[in-house]
């Protein structure tokens, strides 16, 4: 074991240790020599073997990368250095970036490491949560050993591996493995802070090792090994054949279907996945689906809990895609297919309707079947499924069925109910029970279904973009057209007394079904800047672009809907479809969420009545309510009860790192943060700031904002005057997609946490939606 020391002290103590990685030679140095002896020290330069290549004159300053602080980055190193007066002017700059006079400092020169093929830091543990993950930060695209540290890499990838992990990594980061295991041995600990390159014939540097300064407690790892090895032994079973579904295997992500880290974020409190689940994925997202003519999983809980992280079990959403009508020698082959894809794919798999699956009738399906013939189907397969699904999309599009407007009526039949429910004399628990209950049967069921509807219109009109029918701009054009609740929120809020605007929107709050999250009419000042009713704008109109079918549109349009016997030609009653699918689905999830925010309210007071905060209520789970309905158990013993179980298992969930795509069991152990595809949304560009949500309001106006996930709570963010959107998760079809759409906002949705937390980092973006990339551009 040795101590730390200045940096180059540091490397020079490892340099005769260190057998799994190089320490490159060097020449090292004191302030107080290099003023006094500087011909001394670039005479004894000259005499090294190396000092002719190109040279890095690097900082080490006396409290650089100590145990208190690292001052990373705070002082200068200077690259490709090259000649005598090269290295005097570095020298000289690197000592005065150390802003003192002091003797101590040091400086040293290494010669620069020529064809680097991966460079990066690796930290002994996970610096934000204390986890025992070592994770490497690395760019193996630009050629550049500062590529990480300098924040100029626009290829940053991330690789996390767990320190108790049974399974080796492998490969080249397997060689940084384990150099940081030689090294945990070396200094007794594994907090460590690195630096490292991988040139191209394969062999690991080591450039710098530091003390990693925690935040945090480092977790156990007994205890950390044996949750993952339980999530380990789950993922294992689900490689398994399952009854009653059709694929050999599943993968698990936090995007498909459903989307819950978008709506619920990837560590959500108990209260809010254990919500998430009654109300959606536990029964009433298949039971609607099959309604729409799919295959039927009921009974099949859609989300899966991994250690409190919310994922899909993508087999079985993948089987509630399957037409009801499709035999099953033909399903089978369909799932298996679809799986593959998406694990040759992980960057679909926020976009699996759009990208992988075909789930219901489109303009241009005969087209992308064709793809089917690379991967061993035949023509009558084809044929079967292509049919399978013009019945289906048939039967959901027919106004005679009625489906979207069975689901809009139950939607406004939760209204009175939830007036009658709320002016009840019940108690608390009574209420709750039964807005939930209704907000299942009268509010996320219907919504499930005119969200479907809702997927079904805009993969129609793509298709029509697709077939050349439409153009882009025609379809951004349309998509704009839209009334939605957000847009009459814009136009609300310029219009209505602060009293008259809370009273209608209220109950909205940014995390949907967290009790954390302040509603807008329990924190107005927080969201919105109203004006006096002096200073109301009720004249102000919204202006929306307006759209219409050219006569030739038109034509092809019924010429294409009576070819495949859709709407007998019915042009108008197609886009009467899109209209009241798209703007179904958001209407329902507006008056949803009035039963689901009451709930929550009222849950909240009934935790203080029982001595438990709000803060302290999220990590209770909602099954509370249940059994205190429908027994006599103390409802304080239970609340007491579920909050101490769910803070244990919560703290545990916060030092726990796993993949968003889980597509084999050792994902559990070691994975790569997948480079996802974002979702570019309008034509349009942008360059400006970043913000995040909880910085000043007025900071927000003229920015580009960064959000984690978003939902319609986060509408008044419009309000603000925002420039440009960007969130780590979301798909094409989301809420913050469609709202950017609607109010013409660049925004790029769901770039995944790698890309969040590298953007993040500028201080001006330009976003280029038609040219769909972003430049970091200070």
């Amino acid at each position: 074991m040795i101590l730390f020391g200045t940096k180059s002290e540091t490397l020079e103590r490892l340099e005769r240790l260190v057998k799994c990685a190089i320490v490159l030679p060097q020449l090292q140095f004191t302030a107080y020599e290099w003023r006094y002896r500087q011909s001394e020290v670039l005479e004894g330069l000259k005499q090294l073997s190396w000092s002719g290549a190109p040279l890095i004159v690097r900082s080490s300053a006396a409290w650089e990368d100590g145990t208190d602080a690292s001052y990373a980055g705070c002082y200068d190193s200077v690259l490709n250095v090259n000649g005598e007066s090269e290295v005097i002017q570095a020298v000289n700059r690197v000592l005065a970036s150390y802003q003192d006079e002091a003797s101590v400092h040091h400086v040293f020169i290494q010669p620069m490491l020529p064809d680097v093929a991966i460079s990066g830091v690796a930290f002994g543990v996970n610096p934000n949560n204390g986890g025992n993950y070592i994770v490497i930060n690395y760019d193996d695209v630009s050629g550049a050993t500062d590529a990480v540290t300098s924040g100029t890499t626009n290829h940053l990838k991330t690789y996390h591996y767990f320190r108790g992990s049974p399974l080796p990594a492998g490969g080249t980061l397997g060689q940084i493995i384990d150099l940081m295991d030689e090294l945990e041995q070396i200094f007794g600990t594994p907090k460590l802070d690195i630096e490292f390159a991988v040139d191209k014939a394969g062999r690991l540097y080591l450039f710098q090792a530091r003390p990693l300064l925690l935040t945090s407690d480092l977790a156990s790892l007994d205890q950390q090994f044996a949750i993952l090895k339980r999530i380990y032994d789950k993922v294992e079973q689900g490689q398994a054949r399952q009854p009653y579904l059709y694929g050999h295997k599943t993968v698990y992500g936090v995007m498909p279907d459903w989307n819950p880290a978008e709506i619920i974020g990837i560590r959500p409190r108990p209260l809010a996945l254990s919500l998430y689940k009654e109300l959606v994925t536990d029964s009433i997202w298949a039971y609607q689906r099959s309604q729409y003519g799919y295959k039927n999983v009921r009974s099949f809980p859609l989300l899966i809990d991994f250690g409190g992280f919310p994922y899909i079990d993508v087999r079985v959403s993948f089987n509630s895609f399957l037409p009801k009508q499709l035999d099953a020698e033909l399903s089978e082959k369909l799932l298996n297919y679809y799986m593959q894809s998406l694990i040759d794919n992980p960057q679909n798999h926020d976009k699996v309707e759009f990208e992988i699956i075909f789930s219901c009738f489109t303009f241009d399906l005969d087209t992308r079947l064709e793809i089917l013939y690379e991967h061993g189907f035949t023509k009558p397969e084809l044929k079967q499924l292509s049919l399978c699904l013009k019945d289906l999309t048939n039967h959901i599009v027919c106004t005679e069925n009625g489906l979207l407007q069975n689901d809009l009526s139950k939607i406004n039949e939760l209204e009175a109910r939830r007036s009658e429910l709320l002016a009840s004399s019940i108690d608390k628990v009574s209420k709750i029970y039964w807005l939930l209950e209704d907000c299942k049967r009268y509010g996320t069921l219907p919504f499930a279904g005119l969200a479907r509807g809702g997927f079904v219109a805009v993969q129609m009109l793509r298709s029509l973009v697709s077939i050349g029918i439409l153009s882009e701009s025609d379809y951004h054009r349309y998509m704009s057209s839209l009334e939605t609740v957000s847009t009459q929120i814009s136009i609300d809020y310029a219009q209505l007394a602060m009293d008259d605007f809370l009273a209608k929107y209220g109950h909205l709050r940014p995390g949907t079904y967290e009790i954390c999250s302040l509603r807008y009419d329990e924190a107005p000042e927080q969201y919105f800047e109203f004006s006096s009713s002096s200073e109301l704008d009720r004249d102000r109109v919204i202006e929306k672009p307006s759209f219409t079918l050219s006569l030739a549109q038109y034509k092809r349009i019924q010429a294409l809907l009576l070819e495949h016997g859709l709407l007998d030609g019915n042009v108008l009653g197609l886009f009467d479809f899109f209209k009241t699918a798209i703007e179904g689905r958001e209407y329902s999830k507006f008056v949803f969420t009035k039963s689901l925010s009451e709930a929550i309210r009222l849950f909240g007071q009934l935790a203080e009545e029982c001595g438990i905060s709000k803060e302290e209520a999220s990590f209770a789970n909602i099954e509370v309510i249940k059994r205190a309905y429908e027994s006599d158990c103390d409802i304080q013993d239970l609340l007491q009860g579920s909050v101490k179980a769910g803070k244990q298992r919560y703290e545990a969930t916060l030092q726990l790192e796993l993949p968003p795509l889980i597509t084999e069991p050792s994902n559990v152990w070691f994975f790569s943060q997948p480079e996802l595809e974002p979702n570019y949304i309008t034509m349009h560009q942008v360059t400006s700031k970043i913000v995040f949500s909880h910085e000043n309001h007025e900071s927000l106006r003229g920015s580009i904002l960064f959000l984690p996930s978003a939902d319609p709570g986060y509408d008044w963010i419009f309000s603000k005057g925002i420039a440009g959107l960007v969130t780590m998760y979301g798909g094409v079809n989301s809420h913050m997609a469609i709202r950017a759409g609607e109010l013409s906002i660049p925004a790029v949705i769901g770039i995944g946490e790698s890309m969040y937390n590298h953007y993040g980092n500028a201080k001006v973006l330009a976003i280029d939606c038609a040219g769909k990339n972003m430049r970091i551009i200070q």
